[in-house]
């Protein structure tokens, strides 16, 4: 009996493991090979039909463009951003808390409420986005009137020219995921020891380029994978710009046509259950490959590190 204990501690553990984890997922996998749709009374077994239809239909192909578009935006410059302010704000020695909340703001507000905000801001005719770039402009054409043809003074339809609609979307992904990466890069540069830097110093790194290159971004290169994979997987999750400013269809020509708003608007808005299980558990694979590569990367670090 005794040497039985163990399975009542972990017992708790693996039963919520399975009820909140595992068996959601299996349901959803089991759904995704049928015609499943709420109130009806069974399904239809439709084999790979629904996995077929996605990888094969015009619609499916603008969801996975756009979602890698995204994706490819967000991840490396909200990273890049987040280490950059990191680098400054731990570099200063006054007002850096202040500066940490300010960062933080995007992340702490609701995405809905700024949402709308963005929204007003890019507004083609009230916006203060194409007001400040017509006013720069009449400012500019008023030094360099040779300029005059390259300042039209007209401006992009932010939100509903297919042309930019992703990349406005991508931009404020930016602006709201960049504050929470800032955060664990500090958390990565605080934990490194100021005697590397000692050491680096002595053996002729002054500057503070080689103290970076030799000390700090070697040191931040776990923090690093980490920021990456939580970056990447937060950029497949978006979901509330896009059903914020595109309730009704994906934006412009299906241009921000993103993989959760695809689950919501087939499992949801239109009771295909079938098709929106099986787009989940296409994201569940993107997720699992990042998680395990994430994996792979630490322990490779650790092993040689």
């Amino acid at each position: 009996m005794a040497s039985r204990a163990h399975l009542w501690f972990v017992a708790p553990a693996l039963i919520l493991m399975v009820l909140i984890l595992l068996l959601p997922i299996a349901l959803a996998g089991a759904l995704s090979f049928t015609d499943y749709s709420l109130g009806n009374s069974g399904a239809s077994f439709v084999g790979t039909e629904n996995y077929e239809r996605i990888f094969t239909r015009s619609t499916y192909e603008k969801m996975f463009i756009a979602t890698f578009r995204y994706v490819g935006v967000v991840v490396p410059l909200s990273v890049g951003l987040g280490l950059g302010a990191a680098l400054l704000i731990h570099s200063l020695t006054r007002f850096g808390a202040l500066y940490k909340t300010i960062y933080f703001l995007p992340v702490m507000a609701a995405l809905i409420a700024m949402a709308i905000v963005w929204e007003f801001a890019l507004h083609p005719t009230i916006g203060i986005v194409n007001a400040t770039l017509e006013r720069g402009c009449g400012t500019f054409l008023e030094a360099w009137p040779w300029y005059a043809k390259g300042c039209d003074r007209t401006f992009p339809l932010w939100l509903t020219d297919r042309d930019y609609a992703i990349w406005t979307v991508a931009f404020i992904g930016v602006w709201q995921a960049f504050g929470f990466n800032m955060v664990l890069y500090l958390a990565g540069l605080t934990s490194i020891p100021r005697a590397l830097y000692h050491a680096a110093e002595m053996d002729g790194a002054t500057s503070g380029w080689d103290r970076f290159r030799l000390v700090t971004w070697p040191m931040l290169g776990p923090t690093t994978v980490f920021v990456v994979t939580i970056s990447i997987i937060r950029s497949f999750q978006v979901f509330d710009t896009v059903e914020a400013f595109y309730p009704q269809g994906g934006g412009p020509s299906k241009s921000v046509y993103v993989m959760m708003f695809a689950i919501y608007e087939k499992a949801i808005q239109q009771n295909l259950m079938g098709i929106g299980a099986a787009i989940t558990m296409i994201f569940l694979v993107f997720v699992m490959v990042l998680t395990l590569i994430q994996r792979w990367l630490v322990e490779r670090r650790t092993h040689y590190g």
